[in-house]
């Protein structure tokens, strides 16, 4: 199936089960998962629509989903050797979902023995489907390709930490601001040159797999703070992405420290 089609289940999946539930949830409708970190009804739904249209086109295909990774539904302990796979995020930035920003999406990633060969973002509330396909250097946005911005005199990073927020490197760096709270925007807005680097506390494959690609393609670093490099393999805490290999040296030591 091509890029385009299989960006259409993505379509689908957001008209027919999320979207018709922004700013409508019932409260018995949100839970947390852990302290903190929320799941809705449309979450768990969507990663069940999506998982059985991807499975009438790829019966063969390991189909790992983050929420039935968390029920103990499917495991991850497969993505790395699996010859063909997909990773769904169902709606990546729940907690911007629950309380009624724009900012989420659905996210997908085909991983192929191991490589991360496809990607595909979709912002229903801006109608933008963002792609990416291993070896063709270029991501592209509604079908176009993403010219990235000059970067800015100081380098500008953002983070989900609240210890990082506001940190400047010494003047090196420009102060890091707040993450846009999913990673389906964050990484789009390095793609752009909106920003020059990411700091994430977790790696989890459903959030980072589609958007190391993307870095990978236009130039882009993707690592642990250990400085390994992020595959479908990678485990743990602490990742650092940046535009380019210049911008990630300049911001590991602020990760590091």
């Amino acid at each position: 199936m091509d890029t385009a089609g299989i960006g259409q289940l993505l379509r689908e999946t957001a008209a027919r089960v999320i979207t018709p539930r922004f700013r409508q949830l019932a409260d018995s409708e949100v839970l947390e998962k852990l302290p903190g970190d929320l799941v809705t009804v449309a979450d768990r739904e969507a990663e069940e629509y999506l998982a059985w249209l991807l499975g009438q086109h790829f019966p063969d295909a390991l189909i790992v989903g983050e929420e039935g990774v968390f029920l103990g539904q499917t495991s991850l302990d497969e993505l790395a050797t699996a010859p063909h796979a997909f990773v769904i995020d169902p709606i990546d930035g729940t907690r911007n979902f629950v309380t009624g920003k724009a900012e989420h999406g659905v996210m997908l990633a085909e991983v192929r023995d191991g490589v991360t060969t496809r990607g595909w973002i979709w912002q229903p509330q801006y109608e933008r489907m963002y792609t990416v396909t291993r070896g063709e250097g270029r991501v592209l946005c509604n079908g176009e390709e993403v010219v990235g911005r000059a970067r800015h005199r100081l380098v500008q990073g953002a983070a989900g930490s609240r210890r990082l927020v506001g940190f400047d490197a010494d003047g090196r760096l420009a102060p890091i601001v707040r993450s846009s709270g999913a990673a389906c925007f964050d990484y789009p807005m390095l793609v752009h040159g909106d920003i020059d680097f990411m700091v994430f506390t977790n790696a989890h494959p459903w959030d980072h797999l589609t958007g190391a690609l993307m870095l990978h393609e236009t130039g882009g670093r993707a690592r642990m703070f250990s400085g390994e490099d992020y595959t479908a393999a990678t485990h743990g805490k602490g990742l650092l992405v940046a535009r380019t290999e210049e911008v990630w040296q300049l911001a590991a030591p602020l990760v590091q420290r």
